[in-house]
């Protein structure tokens, strides 16, 4: 996906990893879109490792499962990737297992220069592999998309030759991001069991 495809949209919100507060601005945004919906939460990690630009989802979904994780299931490794070839029948599998699911679509993207090291995170779904103009099922109700480089030209090859430092450190924010949003599902969970708790012994 281009990054100028997703700026034109509506309900969205750019962060930079290299702010002290992105964890925080990203896990905010997030809790406040997810609150609105009581499905189950899935985040699906799309791309391969064999592009160190695009193994950016499947390495966050690796670092995601390396943590318990109690409010969201994660689809997209390294071990097992969710990509071009794949994608149709593993998104079948998942909605057969999920009831209705709420989406949160993660992949890598290319951008202009300035934005590279941001994410772009917004409301709808994302369309993997637009950047190599690949026809791929639309996914997600909500969108993580990394800026990993530069686009314009021969993309195939940008993201083949992207800095696995840029990538690692990207997915390293966007999984401790979404660590401290299960932490707040938890905690608004509870709060919403002790508000029920109190109106029935009123």
């Amino acid at each position: 996906m281009n990054l100028k495809d997703k700026l034109s949209s509506k309900k969205q919100e750019q962060f930079f990893t290299n702010d002290p507060a992105f964890i925080r601005k990203l896990s905010k945004t997030l809790t406040n879109w997810i609150s609105i919906s009581n499905r189950d939460v899935v985040i699906i990690c799309i791309g391969t490792d064999r592009s160190t630009g695009d193994c950016l989802g499947p390495l966050t979904g690796t670092l995601l499962t390396e943590r318990k994780n109690e409010n969201f299931s994660v689809y997209g490794t390294l071990d097992n990737p969710i990509h071009a070839v794949n994608m149709e029948q593993r998104l079948d599998e998942i909605k057969m297992k999920h009831n209705e699911p709420f989406i949160i679509a993660i992949d890598a993207c290319l951008g202009k220069l300035k934005s590279i090291g941001s994410i772009l995170t917004g409301l709808g779904p994302i369309q993997p592999g637009a950047a190599l103009n690949k026809n791929l099922p639309l996914v997600g109700d909500v969108y993580i998309s990394a800026v990993v480089n530069i686009s314009g030209y021969m993309e195939y090859l940008v993201l083949q030759n992207t800095r696995l430092h840029v990538v690692m450190d990207m997915a390293k924010k966007i999984t401790t991001s979404l660590h401290r949003l299960d932490r707040e599902i938890n905690i608004t969970n509870k709060l919403s069991e002790l508000n029920q708790s109190d109106k029935s012994l009123s």
